[in-house]
């Protein structure tokens, strides 16, 4: 099991391989198919700052933050797997969802040396390794606003990673 701390170093993806198993901790953020594209379009315009966010090294976890607890949603949803090369481009080094992902989006990844985990849908499990939660931009989009939450040592599955998946 390798132990990750956001933010994340080119290095600590550099040591990762397709089918490891790893814990993170620190700050991740959170959005999903209402959020994400928001947040592209920012990053775009260059106008994160709006918002207080930075990317560099960050993790983004395919979720709605609800009153029951995070749980992964599918990463392969249009709006969601289409926001992964941009986001790798602006910095996020670690996508965490469930689902295969198109050969496009795991070429992509490998271009900007980042990683998608899988992790498992298990709420309760999550809803004790999260330390701290508050949304950070677009809070009219309720439950799927983007938050940033605290965690303590999130399991994961590294699943596609320097032009390789699992799902091949």
């Amino acid at each position: 099991m390798t132990e990750i701390t956001t933010p994340i170093t080119d290095e600590v993806i550099n040591s990762l391989n397709v089918g490891d198993t790893v814990c993170i901790s620190g700050y991740i953020f959170c959005g999903r198919d209402a959020v994400l594209p928001k947040v592209v379009k920012l990053a775009e315009e260059g106008r994160l700052n709006e918002i207080n966010v930075d990317l560099q090294g960050g993790v983004i976890f395919h979720t709605a933050v609800s009153p029951a607890g995070v749980g992964p949603t599918s990463s392969n949803k249009l709006e969601i797997e289409s926001s992964i090369e941009p986001l790798s481009k602006y910095g996020i080094k670690l996508h965490l969802g469930k689902g295969a992902l198109h050969k496009e989006t795991v070429d992509a990844l490998n271009r900007y040396n980042s990683v998608y985990a899988v992790i498992p849908p298990v709420t309760a499990l999550l809803g004790d390794k999260t330390l701290e939660q508050k949304v950070a931009a677009f809070p009219e989009e309720g439950m799927e606003a983007l938050h940033i939450l605290k965690v303590d040592r999130y399991p994961a599955i590294i699943a596609a990673a320097h032009g390789r998946s699992i799902y091949e």
